[in-house]
This record gives structure tokens, sequence and C-alpha cells, in this order.
């Protein structure tokens, strides 16, 4: 018993219901209790009796608050949610599968007995899924020292459904490299390598995604399934479809034609696109998550809600059924995906399920053995203010009766029960729940519900703070994410641009081997202009990236030819450029930090009501960064962070906080967006924020009048305007402040970097913040080199979910069939069209498929006016679907739109898609975005790139990977302004961020500009390079080299090395050799020698300026070995012989030239 459950121990109505749970007296009903009373009954019902519990809500909304509570409750995660899945039941070209994964998660836990309860929405618990004998068999446990081999684990994984790929990224994927397999299941918390040995397994561990590096050793590990639909024997399935098909009469032609087609491709070891449909074929007995749940108490919370939306449901799905049989993708017998209300209320009956009520009704959905009625209320959560909280709790104190208080976190907790005894309160803290609360007396714990319950009968009170107060501040590992962003060589394929910062740009031609004096290297083969081909040795791979430059695709990009001086002039035009931007930036950025800004003061009262106000529950990434940009506001130098949050992580709520802080100093401030239109949704919603509190607020753009515009500007310089918000019309010269304290820049991806810098040089002491999902890649660049601040939001809100991402070929029968499913749930739908021209006739064809849908249409010609109207009449509801150009990517929040076409995806970048997709999903309700492409079109490569990217990352908080990926996919965009974009695109990304980043370092006086860019350039005879059957993927070993490339000490190495062995099993002598290379060379470099060749036995340090003093020594330490060289090229040479190979006296020379003191 706790001491939650304790309370309901003298409880009538509890006792009456555990004990008709003993005795088998189910279906019960139980009504006259609020929420958080129902809860706290489950909880208690589960605590008494043993039990677990599965309880159906209405929507998932509900699902998700009664998880979170019912884990405080019990203290520990082992309530699981559930969540309803799309099945794919058209022929579409790919999907996303997370729903499913953390479906699969759940019923593997389940089958295990690893829970206490589980919640699931009416529509979840009544779909289909694998039944639990089918998950038992397919799943595998292994541990280590087992004896199997890797063919046979990799056998298993597949027929659990896993995906090969060359590196696991996401769960239900799998990798083999030589000894070692990379897998990760729907229900591990990170992918797990295992390491074999002959045919068994000799270590296993878990590792991250981004670095690939192992973090901790495990055991065992269960293999579990990664897709519901097993369609395990391809032949045996192939069977039934066949036989299914031959039964099809009359004019089921479509569907017969559907179904060889599907068996066909099972037979050639293929699978079909959709599996789902297969439900009835594949699995005879259809299993529901109640299967798996025989011996756990069923509860239904909100019977009438709960059966309204199970008919909705049901309706749903029926509609959809029949759209696909009449379309010929389904036929009969592959149509039954889901139970029926009446299956479903059967299912009540046989379980006993227990009907939980606020409100008496008529009649329940099944007959009912027991009826409870119970007095238990919700009350609000308590917001954190002292004086109220005393108020409810001292009269109930003098009245008998026990009261609990949880206040948050733990130091929360201690600091209350201090203020309480300090008031002469009995009150005690607890750092874990009591066994039972102390009567007459506070029972002050730490953690949150999302509110407070009484029962008056039982005396018993608990108040609570909003879950929001509970803060886990999260580390972010900045540099990890730099070197992810951009490390491009992995991404090179033949044929593509390549940068050698010493030769220029030529095209990749692949790896070859070449045998020279006996010895295999690995070279990279370049190809340059006039049909001039470069071989790079692998050891100096630092020297070589992949060009990403700002070109447009299919724009050719200038090739260099060797030997000439072309290239040099190139690079030394781009380093004074670069080196004129570094003094610039510099300057700016240090000017502001030694600009006497204003310190704002600690937060006041009036800042904590106005927080506490905000309707959700802040993520703890929120209240983060909350709590880092206030920090800034309260130092003296002027704040510039960047915040970076994905699409709809509410960024807005952050700046909104900063800005009152701001506004509540008496001063002044102004938020800067892109378009009118999000001038005017955000002058809407800070006028709802801030409602009840003394602040004017106004906007400035072209919804005002001229007349407006000057009343406003006026009213800036008198200091009656406390916040603007407005277009570029506010970096106009005219827009004067009395006292302006703070800057917000939103979409700080739409503006360019030059009207930034004029705002930055306009109010050089005002705090600045920009916002932005996908930020530009020199913010990026900046934020990474540490020149700003940056915060990021990476956690999505409560009841936000992933899009649903198809990606398809346009087919205008499945579209129509998308927007009239969203239709019927009363939503709405954008459509992307992005040819003005076309765009009407578009929209024609929509409302010929769909009579009754309201379209409307919107692109960038319209007049400001038009434009207005159109996002009015959309957000008001008068629009059921919008064609439209990429304009809606701005920003504007439409909750109710929830499906996304997007017509010629392809021809998108990455950031801009992802931007597009966030307009949907904007609410609790599920959303779904198809990616099209022309039918029949041959993708580019760098299309498909994209599309997959965009299907891998739905899950939310992606923005961030995405404007890195769409970096390396895409190229910079024109960044810098005009200037710099020709230097960016004659050298490239890479080697342009390079040089910006050493002449950034000059300007701080970090490395002097007199020291040269040192290079070395080693061609010895040593076996040194990577077999391919070390590591078989090029972009891999591609990016093997260059981490061997960027060898800097001992230390580094050591890194490697471990990294090597976690990734791909011990390294062969040769790779051990190409590492020592690299250390030998960075120590030549620091000898300033910078090229080592060979010449028979002889090793050759080519130096500009020989030091003889060091040669002496050399002399005396190498007898007989050591000669110099002079003329044009001077050199030292050094002679190995059969007990000193060539590396070992190369090695030898450089550490006794280190030895010598300068």
């Amino acid at each position: 018993m706790s001491c939650f459950s304790g309370m309901l121990a003298s409880n009538a109505g509890f006792a009456s219901l555990l004990r008709a749970s003993e005795k088998n007296m189910l279906p019960a009903g139980v009504t006259g209790l609020s929420y958080l009373n129902k809860v706290h009954l489950i909880h208690s019902l589960c605590e008494e009796s043993g039990a677990r519990a599965i309880i159906i809500t209405g929507d998932e909304g509900e699902a998700v608050k009664i998880k979170e509570d019912l884990n405080t409750l019990f203290a520990s995660e082992d309530t699981l949610l559930y969540p309803a899945r799309d099945f794919s039941l058209s022929s579409t070209a790919g999907q996303s599968r997370e729903y499913e994964h953390l479906r699969l998660g759940v019923l593997g836990r389940m089958l295990e007995g690893d829970y206490k309860a589980v919640v699931c929405s009416i529509e979840a618990a009544m779909q289909f899924t694998i039944p639990p004998d089918v998950l038992l068999s397919r799943s595998f446990v292994i541990e280590q020292g087992m004896d199997i081999s890797i063919e046979k684990a990799r056998e298993i994984l597949v027929n659990a459904g896993y995906s090969p790929c060359e590196m696991v990224e996401g769960s239900g994927q799998f990798a083999v490299r030589g000894g070692i397999l990379d897998f990760y299941p729907p229900d591990a918390p990170n992918p797990i390598r295992a390491e074999f040995w002959g045919d068994s397994i000799d270590t296993m561990g878990y590792f991250e995604i981004v670095s690939q590096r192992r973090t901790e050793n495990v055991d065992k590990i269960k293999i579990t399934p990664s897709v519901e639909v097993l369609t395990g024997d391809g032949l045996k399935l192939a069977e039934k479809i066949e036989k299914l098909a031959a039964s099809l009469r009359g004019k089921a032609v479509k569907a017969r034609q559907a179904l060889n087609r599907d068996a066909e491709m099972l037979r050639s070891g293929l699978k079909p696109a959709s599996t789902d449909k297969y439900i009835p074929l594949i699995y005879e007995t259809p299993s529901t998550v109640l299967s798996y749940a025989d011996d756990a108490l069923l509860f239904v919370s909100d019977t009438a809600k709960v059966k309204e939306r199970g008919n909705a449901a049901q309706t749903l799905l029926l509609e959809d059924i029949k759209d696909f049989l009449e379309s010929g993708e389904l036929c009969r017998g592959l149509d039954r995906f889901a139970l029926t209300w009446a299956e479903m209320k059967d299912e009540y009956e046989q379980r006993g399920a227990i009907y939980l009520d606020t409100f008496a009704r008529g009649s329940f959905d099944t007959p009912i053995k027991t009826l409870i009625n119970m007095d238990g209320r919700t009350l609000a959560p308590w917001g954190g203010d002292y004086s109220l909280l005393k108020e409810d709790i001292v009269p109930a104190l003098q009245s008998g009766w026990c009261v609990a208080v949880m206040a948050g976190t733990e130091k929360a907790a201690q600091a209350l029960c201090e203020m309480l005894s300090e008031d002469g309160i009995p009150a005690a803290a607890y750092s874990e729940y009591p066994s039972s609360f102390l009567k007459k007396s506070v029972n002050v714990l730490s953690g949150g519900l999302s509110g407070g319950l009484e029962y008056p009968a039982e005396k018993f009170m608990l108040i609570s703070r909003g879950r929001a107060s509970l803060l886990k501040p999260k580390q972010i590992s900045r540099k990890k994410r730099s070197k992810e962003g951009f490390n491009s060589l992995d991404e090179l394929h033949r044929g593509d641009y390549i940068v050698h910062s010493v030769h220029g740009i030529g095209i990749f031609d692949g790896i070859t081997k070449l045998e020279v004096g006996g010895v295999t290297k690995d070279y990279i083969k370049i190809k340059y202009a006039k049909e001039d081909v470069l071989f790079v040795p692998v050891t100096q791979l630092d020297l070589v990236s992949k060009y990403v430059g700002p070109g447009e695709e299919g724009r050719a990009v200038k090739i260099n030819k060797l030997g000439t001086q072309e290239w040099k002039k190139t690079r030394t035009r781009v380093r004074s450029a670069v080196k004129d931007m570094a003094k610039e930036l510099i300057k700016l950025y240090a000017a502001r930090q030694n600009a006497p800004g204003y310190a704002f003061m600690p937060d006041t009262d009036m800042q904590n009501d106005f927080e506490r106000r905000f309707a959700y529950d802040e993520t703890d990434d929120q209240l983060r960064s909350i709590y880092e940009i206030k920090h800034d506001m309260e130092k003296k130098c002027p704040m510039d962070r960047l915040l970076c949050g994905d699409v709809g992580f509410g960024k807005t709520e952050v700046a909104l906080r900063a800005a009152f802080k701001c506004i509540a100093e008496g001063k002044q401030c102004a938020m800067l967006v892109p378009t009118t239109v999000l001038a005017f949704q955000h002058y809407q919603t800070i006028i709802k924020r801030f409602e009840g509190f003394p602040v004017e607020v106004e906007m400035i753009s072209r919804f005002r009048t001229a007349k407006q515009q000057e009343q406003i500007i006026k009213g800036l310089k008198r200091g009656s305007i406390d916040m603007i918000v407005g277009t570029h019309r506010l970096i106009s010269k005219d827009v004067e402040f009395k006292d302006l304290g703070l800057v917000i820049v939103d979409e700080e991806q739409r503006f360019g970097v030059a009207q930034k810098e004029k705002l930055k040089e306009r109010f050089p002491n005002v705090d600045v913040l920009t916002l932005s999902a996908t930020p530009i890649p020199r913010t990026l660049n900046m934020a990474m080199s540490g020149i700003r601040d940056m915060s990021m939001l990476e956690e999505a809100p409560q009841d936000r979910h992933p899009v649903q991402t198809y990606v398809i070929e346009h087919d205008m029968a499945i579209i129509a069939q998308a927007l009239e499913k969203e239709l019927r749930r009363g939503g709405q739908a954008y459509y992307l069209h992005n040819r003005v021209d076309t765009i009407e006739r578009t929209a024609a064809k929509i409302q010929e498929l769909l009579p009754e849908a309201r379209i409307g249409i919107a692109h960038g010609k319209m007049t400001e006016e038009a434009l207005s109207t159109v996002w009015k009449n959309l957000l008001e509801g008068e629009i059921d679907i919008l064609v439209c150009t990429t304009i809606i990517e701005t920003g504007v929040d439409v909750p109710n739109a929830n499906t996304l076409i997007v017509e010629n995806a392809d021809r998108l970048g990455l950031a801009q898609l992802h931007q597009i997709r966030g307009r949907v999903g904007r609410s609790a309700r599920r959303a779904s975005a198809y990616l099209t492409f022309t039918r029949g079109k041959e993708l580019s490569d760098v299309a498909t790139r994209r599309l997959t990217a965009i299907r891998e990352y739905t899950e939310f908080g992606s923005g961030f990977k995405i404007a890195m990926r769409d970096l390396e996919i895409r190229g910079a965009g024109n960044i810098l302004g005009a200037q710099q974009h020709g230097h960016m695109e004659a050298v490239g990304y890479d080697l342009y961020l390079k040089m910006l980043a050493r002449a950034v370092s000059e300007e701080k006086g970090e490395v002097s500009d007199k020291e040269p860019e040192q290079e070395c350039l080693i061609d010895i005879q040593i076996q040194a390079h990577i077999p391919d059957d070390y590591i078989e993927s090029v972009p891999q070993r591609l990016a093997a080299y260059r981490r061997i490339a960027d060898i800097r000490n001992p230390d580094d190495a050591d890194d490697v090395v471990d990294e090597f062995i976690d990734r791909y099993g011990d390294p062969p002598p040769c790779v051990e050799g190409l590492i020592r290379v690299a250390l030998l060379r960075n120590t030549a470099i620091s000898q300033g020698i910078y090229e080592i060749g060979q010449k028979g036995d002889c090793v050759l340090l080519y130096s500009e300026n020989i030091n003889m003093k060091k040669v002496s020594v050399l002399g005396k330490e190498m007898k007989g070995r050591i000669l110099v060289g002079a003329g044009k090229k001077p050199y030292i040479s050094v002679k190995s012989s059969e007990d000193m190979p060539p590396v070992e006296a190369l090695a030898k020379a450089l550490s006794i030239m280190s030895s010598v003191k300068e």
C-alpha cells in the first residue's frame, strides 16, 4: 500500500469496488469522480489488488495525461502509452513508422509483464495488431557468449521485419560490417552493437546514433519484430494471395491485377509496398492490444466520449475501405482491420470493464453487476503563490484534514516545508513517498501531477504544482553537432565535385589501389580540366573536401587545371576577402561585448504572475532556454542569442517572456517578422497573451494606413507604445524609439544578412534574440564556433505528434482520397502547387474531384489585401482546401489544417520542405504529409537523398539536423551577401569555412597571421590503406580516412583506434600504419617540413629553411645515414636499412629533431 492508495482505504465505495474485482462482480460502474480522482482510483485499485491495468480513453491527448499522472503516482515509468496508427492500405512508395515502433515497444513489454498500466485511445484499442504468439515466436534473445553465427542473426532480423542499411540511423534497421552487427529494436533506448568472434557473440553494447560510438555494455538483449505485419515465408503468402485473386469474380479486375502483382513480388523475394492490407490473410485470428492483457483490469474513462469516438473511428475506417474497394486496392477478404463497436462491447463484457464516469448516465455500454457512487473533486494546479496556498491549507488543517502538497523539485519541497514551519504550520518534507501521510499536518513531496484532488468524506486534500515546475536541464553536446554537420566526405559519390586545397576543384572518380615500390596504397582519383588526373594519397585526405557551393542544381562548376597559378590566385583573393569579413564580424561582435548594455533586474512578482498564466506545461527545454535568455538580459553587455527550436516548439512563448521582462522595466520591445500575415498573427497572439497587463501593443505593416503608421511612429518616439510587431518597415530610418530594450527577430532564415547587420548597427546596445527553426548556415556556424550564444528547443510539447510522411508518385486518386479523409473528420488541408500560372487550373481540378469542398487560392502575386482575406477565411474555417505556393512556409498557424499535399516535392530544398511540413500537425490531432513527384519521372540523386532525408527526419526537433543536412545536399545558398557568395562558390563551403575560421582566429590573436597554413605531404613506402573487407562502404571508408587525416596528437590517435575497434573490429596492420603516418606528419609540420618522399632506400625531408644545428645532432645520432641536399628544393636525406625500415628511420629522425632546443 502506498501513501496515495492508503487515502482510500477507509472509503466504502473503494472497498466495494475492490471486493467486486476480487469476486468477479464485474462489469462495474463508478460515478461521481472527476479526472484526477479517476487516475487516483486506478492507481489505488492496482496497488491494493496487485493487478495491472489497461485504460481506454476517448482520445490520445487524455491518454498522454493519464500516463504521466499514473507514472507520478507509481513513482516509476511503468505506465505505457499505446498509440493508434494509420494503416497504409494503398501502394504508397514509402511511409514513416514511428507509431508502429512505439506500439511494438509497448506490446513487447506487455508480453513480458513489464508494466503496471497501459493507456490507449479507443481507436488504438480497436485496431488489429500482431498476435501475442507471433510476437513471442518472432522475438529472440541474444546474449554475450552465445553460439550463433552472424548469418543466422541476420536471418532472424530479416524475418522480424528489420531492413538492412549501411549505417543504423533509426529504429527497425540493421547493418553488418565484417564481424560486427548493429541493430535497433523498437523497444530499445538506443541501437545495439554485437561483436562476433567466429560463430559466437564476443561483446554487446548500446551505441549513439550521432557519433556511432559505443556507450555502455549489455549482457543480453531481445530482438523484437520491427513491423506489425510480418510477411514471414513469402511463398506461403503468395499462394494465399493467388488463391484469393482466383476466387474474385466479375468486375474485380483491378483488384485481381494488384493481388497478382504483389504475389509475383513475393515470389521473387521482394516485399509489396503495402503489407498492412494483408493483415486478414497473414493473421487468421485477429488480435488487439487487449489480447496482451488477459489478467489486467480494464478501465473505460468517460464512456459517452469513448463510445462517440469509437463509432467515429469505425465510420472513418469503413469509408476508407469503401474507397479502396472501389479503386481495386482492396477486395472482399481484405476488408477487416479493426474490431467493430459491437465486438468492442463484447470485449468489455468478457473482460469485466470498470466504467469511470463523472456523472451518472441512464445506462452503461453493457449490463453491469456493481454500481458505486464516490465523492471526489479535482483541484486546479497550484501556481506557486505561497499566500494562496496558506489560504487553502490553514482552514483544512483546522478542520482536522490531512493535507499533502507536491511542490515540484526536491529543493522547492524543502524550501516550502521550511516556510510553513516558520509560520507555525506543522509540516514534514519527504524525498521519497512515505508509506502513509501524517494526519493534521502538511506532507510536502517532490514531483507534480496535472492538478490536485480532494475527498471530503476522508478529509484528504492533495495540492500539486503543475508539471512544468519539474525542471531537468539537459546538457547539449555542441561539439558533436558541429562535427556531424560539416564532415561532408561521407556524402561523397563518384562524379561529385571535390575540392583539393592545393590543386583546386575537380571531379571525384572513386578510390583506386595503386602498387608503388611493392607497397599497396589507396589513392583518391580526381579528374581535372584537360583530362588531367591527380591521385591523392589517403593520408592527405584532410586537404580534400566535397564541393558544397551555392550553385544552383544542374549549373556547372568551374573545374581547375593542374599545374597553373589559377587556383592559387583564387585562394589568395578569397583569403583577403575572408580577412575583411572576419575583421568586420569580430569588430561587430567585440563592439557588442564591450558596449555598455542595460542590465535588467531579476524577475519581479508581475513577471512570475505573467508566466503562470501560460495555458500549457512548458517543456524542460523551454524552461532552460528562458533561464539562459533572462540570464543574458541581466548581464551588462548586450545579448545576442540564437533560439533554435523546431517548427511549433513554443519559441514564441519563450520570446514573449523575454519581451515582458523588458517591458516590465519600462523599456520598449520590437519584434521583426518577415511577412505581413505573420506580423498580424503574432500581434493577435501577443494581445491575447498580454491580456490583463498594462502593456500597449501595436503593429506596423501594410495592414495599417499611412495615417495609422504615422501615429504609431509618434507613439514609439514618445514611449507610449511598449511593444511593436512589424515587417522590414521597422528598420526604416524614420522609425525611432524612446527607449528600446530588446529586439526579437522571428523566422531568421528569411532575412538577408545585410538587414540583420543593419539592425545591429542601428541598435548596438540593445539585446537581440533571434528565433529560427532551420537557421541559415552562417548563423549556425557562428553559434557553433562560439561567436554567438545559442539555446536549443529539442523537446516536443506534450500533445504534438510527428507528421506521418508519405513519399509517392503523384496520383490524383490517392490525393483526392487523402483530402476527403481530412475533410470527413472536420479538418482543413493545404495543396501546394508552386506555379502561379497554373494554380487556378489545379484548384478547378480538385474542385471537380471534391465538389463539396470549399477551395481557396493563395500565392505571392496576389495583393496584400487579397492574401490577408484568404488567411482570415482559412483561420475562421471558411476554406476547406487551400491551393497555394510556398508562401505558406512563413509560419501561419492553422491548428485545424492537418493534411498537406506537395506537388513536385523533389524541386524543393530540404529545409523548405521541413518548414512547409511544419504547417500541419500544430494541434493534438495526427497529421499527414504527402510529398509527391511526377509519375514516371527519373529523380535526380540530390532529390532522392532529400526526400529520403525528410522521411527519416519525421520526429519533432529535427529542424536542426535538417539545416545541417541541407547544407551538405543543397549547398550553402546565397547567405553572405553577393560578394561573399562569389567567394564561397570559388572555393566551396568546407574550405571557405576553414579559411574564415582561421581569419577569425588571427583577428582574435589566437594564431599569428605570419604563421603559414602548414601542410605536409607524405608519400613513403608503407602498407597504409583501409582494406575493402575491413570497411566495405565507400562513403564510410572515406569518412574513416578523413578521421585519420584529422589526427593531431597521440590522444586523437587513441580516440580513432577506439572508434575503429568499436565500429569495425580490430584494425589490421595497414590501418595502424596509416594512423602512425598521420602522427608522424604532425611532428614533421612542427619541424617546418612541408613534404616527405622516398627515393630508393632514402627518406627525403623537404624544408624551406634547414636548421643546421638539428642536422648536426642528427648526424651524430644516426651516423652515416644523413645527407643534406641544397638547391631549389632543399632537403635532409635519411637512409633506411633492413633493420630500420623507412617508417622507423623517419620516426627516429623526427624524434631527434624535436628534442633539439631552438
